[in-house]
């Protein structure tokens, strides 16, 4: 079984794969920090040594067509496609930098759309395959200082929503994620001692669970929130 992972190098993406690889799957890598990525890399080979692991660094606000075609170059089945990579730049639309609506959805929206479009008829033929989407809270709900985040991803909800009804009759499952706020690298060193926000090891285990269902179900959307409640 191979599942492939973008933004894996640290975060989400690599809980994501480490929990996939202590499953058993061969991991497919990608992320933009070849630095990251291959260290991520050797850390999951260390310790799940039998298992298949490659990986490559790609740009995926530019180069998510390059980074599908090394996928299939590599001759494999796509079991799981997990769109993982995106970027947080905060600002609101009345005063966020020229060009960060245009960044924000090349590289939140434009890389799983380029990629998925990439690897679907490989995926359509064989009629089997699970893709999750990683969205956000913020595809619900606007929020101060969300802007142009918030806006790639209302537009990542939009894409998933349409993937799921055309991927139905070749049967893959499609599921949107919606994280609320997650312990990553973005959070600095936030103090969640009392564990005011998820940790990523949640998300992946939500994922993992909804990827082992029979072939007649599907789990469309999962929505994770701190328990307390958003910040």
């Amino acid at each position: 079984m191979n599942v492939i992972i973008t933004g894996a190098s640290k975060g989400i993406g690599k809980a994501i794969a480490t929990i996939f690889a202590a499953n058993g799957y061969d991991l497919f890598l990608c992320s933009r920090n070849e630095v990251a990525l291959y260290k991520a890399m050797e850390e999951l080979q260390t310790r799940f040594p039998s298992i298949t692991i490659k990986a490559k660094a790609f740009d995926l606000s530019k180069q998510a067509k390059e980074f599908g075609q090394w996928i299939l170059a590599q001759d494999i089945e796509i079991d799981v496609l997990v769109n993982n990579a995106g970027l947080f730049e905060p600002g609101s639309v009345y005063n966020e930098p020229e060009g960060t609506l245009e960044s924000q959805v090349q590289t939140n929206v434009y890389s799983a759309y380029h990629l998925t479009r990439t690897l679907l008829q490989a995926m359509m033929k064989r009629k089997a395959g699970h893709i999750f989407n990683i969205c956000s809270i913020a595809s619900f709900q606007a929020y101060k200082n969300g802007g142009a985040y918030s806006i790639s991803k209302f537009a990542m909800d939009g894409f998933n929503k349409n993937l799921r009804e055309e991927m139905k009759e070749y049967g893959i499952k499609v599921t949107a994620v919606y994280p609320g706020a997650v312990l990553t690298d973005s959070w600095g060193d936030y103090d969640n001692s009392k564990h005011r926000i998820m940790e990523a090891a949640d998300v992946a285990k939500i994922i993992f669970a909804a990827s082992q269902l029979s072939a007649g179900a599907c789990v469309e959307e999962i929505v994770m929130r701190p328990q307390l409640g958003d910040l």
